[in-house]
Formats: structure tokens, C-alpha cells, sequence
């Protein structure tokens, strides 16, 4: 006769709870963190306030301080022009900018230990981090629908119609949840919500300057046209502009894959984006938590 033995944890030794599985559970606990995180966002409104007020800045002085400055191909040196050149980058790099803020969120939360209390649940393992993306997209969404009146005040249009301008806004939701995703990895990564901020900015800017955004690939050195044309947030800047109807008239776009299928490359881009970096967070965390 065999006897079955059941090794016993080591008597003071925490036992983690296993996740529970299934799709549905995942959903639910995701939605449940997320819900967690805009009750957070709503009890301290300067998180939204003071991520309104750098794009806005943005736009305004993009608009007047260089608005006559930076020739648009077809329009020449000319402010209105410039303008409705201006707003989709504008946009994009707002989005984008967000992940700087879920990075930090998340240090933070692993700096105050909450991290560890969700581990001792018995919740999906990937759900804390799917969760706190949602939140930001939803903050994300609040600041695009300020910055779109912002823009309507400053004198920007969309030309081709709301369902086409609902698109261009769903590329750039996109956008930005993927790149929170980028986010959540370098907050699971650092020590501190100090150096989360500082990592989620300090690659921004170069992705974002060198790209379409500001200024048309054309007046580029041919080396930094290439790389612009082919950056995944000029994509999804040059995406908008299409979908808006603000490029110029006349325009004709760069031999570039993405800058001459800018939708379909917007979406491939977001969704590797999102595919890559959310199985890397979600490997870290796992980890983290063993």
C-alpha cells in the first residue's frame, strides 16, 4: 500500500492565493481595479487638473508663437494653416504623455506596498495592471475632449464629418493605452514614482520632436525624415490628420509605408505595442510576485 504525503508550508511562511482563472474573472477583477483607480482620480482632482494644463499650453503656444513660423507644405507660412497642421500632433503627443503618469501610479502603488495587498488575493494576475491602464485611458479620454474645445476656441476644424472624427479620436485612445502599457513596465521596474516619471518622459520627447507631429518630415535632413516617417507615433499623428480632413490641400504624402496607409499602420503599431509591452509587464509582476 502507498501512502500519499501532502508537503505542509513551513509553519509562519505566507501561502500566495492562486488567481483565479477564466476570461470572465479577468474582466471582472480588471473592471473592479479600474473602478479602484477613477474612485482615487475623483478624490484628488488635481491629478486631472494639472494633466489638463500642460497640453493646453501646448496649444496655445504652439499655435501663436509659431503658428507663422513653420512652413506647411501647400500652405506656406501661415498661421490658420499651421493650426489645423498642429492639432492632431498635439493630440497624439498628449496621449502619449499619460504614460508617464501610469508608470508613476504604479510606483508609487508598489512604494506604498499596495501592490503586495492585491497579490494576496485570490484575482487574476494581470487584472491590477489591466485595470490601472483603463483608468488612465479614461483620464486620457476626459483630457482629449478638454483639449478638443480648447482647440474649436483657437480655431481648428474637423472637415470630414463626426464619424470620421470619432475614428481619428479612437486612433489616438489607442495610442495612448498602448503606451501606457509601456508605462506600467517601467513603473514595475524602477524603485521610486521619481524615477517612474523621469523613464516615462525622457524617451518621449525624442519620439515624439522627431516625428511628423510639429513640423512636416520634408523640411527634415533626409536620415531624420526616414525615422519620423517610419515612428509609430507619426502614424497615428498622420492617421488623425486624415481622418480629420487637416491635411493640406494638395498634399502628397511621403513614399513611406506609414505615411501612405497611416490607419492601418496606426492600428498594427498600437496593437504590437500593447501585445509586447503588456505580456513584459505582466512577466514582471508575476515574477515580482513569486
Amino acid at each position: 500500500m502507498t501512502t500519499t504525503t501532502t508537503k505542509e508550508p513551513a509553519q509562519g511562511a505566507p501561502v500566495a492565493p492562486s488567481g483565479r482563472g477564466g476570461i470572465s474573472q479577468s474582466v471582472n477583477d480588471s473592471l473592479i481595479v479600474a473602478r479602484r483607480n477613477l474612485i482615487r482620480m475623483m478624490r484628488i482632482p488635481e491629478i486631472v487638473i494639472f494633466g489638463l494644463i500642460q497640453p493646453i499650453m501646448f496649444v496655445v503656444l504652439f499655435s501663436y508663437v509659431f503658428g507663422g513660423s513653420i512652413s506647411v507644405p501647400g500652405q506656406g507660412l501661415s498661421a490658420e494653416g499651421y493650426r489645423e497642421f498642429l492639432m492632431a500632433g498635439i493630440f497624439a503627443q498628449t496621449v502619449t504623455f499619460a504614460t508617464a503618469g501610469a508608470g508613476a501610479g504604479i510606483a508609487e502603488d508598489m512604494h506604498k506596498g499596495l501592490i503586495d495587498r492585491f497579490r494576496s488575493l485570490p484575482m487574476s494576475r494581470g487584472a491590477v495592471l489591466t485595470g490601472r491602464t483603463l483608468a488612465d485611458a479614461v483620464q486620457t479620454a476626459l483630457t482629449l475632449v478638454v483639449l478638443a474645445v480648447v482647440a474649436v476656441l483657437v480655431g481648428w476644424r474637423a472637415h470630414e464629418g463626426f464619424p470620421k472624427m470619432l475614428a481619428g479620436f479612437g486612433l489616438l485612445l489607442l495610442l495612448g493605452y498602448a503606451f501606457t502599457w509601456i508605462g506600467a513596465l517601467i513603473g514595475l521596474t524602477v524603485r521610486t514614482p521619481e524615477a517612474a516619471t523621469s523613464g516615462g518622459l525622457i524617451w518621449l520627447f525624442p519620439l515624439t520632436f522627431v516625428s511628423v507631429a510639429f513640423v512636416p518630415s520634408e523640411n527634415m535632413p533626409n536620415f531624420l525624415a526616414t525615422i519620423a516617417q517610419w515612428n509609430p507615433f507619426s502614424a497615428t499623428v498622420q492617421a488623425a490628420r486624415e481622418l480629420f480632413g487637416n491635411l493640406p490641400p494638395g498634399y502628397v504624402a511621403p513614399d513611406a509605408w506609414p505615411m501612405q496607409n497611416p490607419v492601418l499602420a496606426s492600428v498594427l503599431y498600437s496593437l504590437l505595442i500593447i501585445v509586447v509591452f503588456r505580456t513584459l509587464a505582466v512577466r514582471k509582476y508575476r515574477r515580482a510576485a513569486a
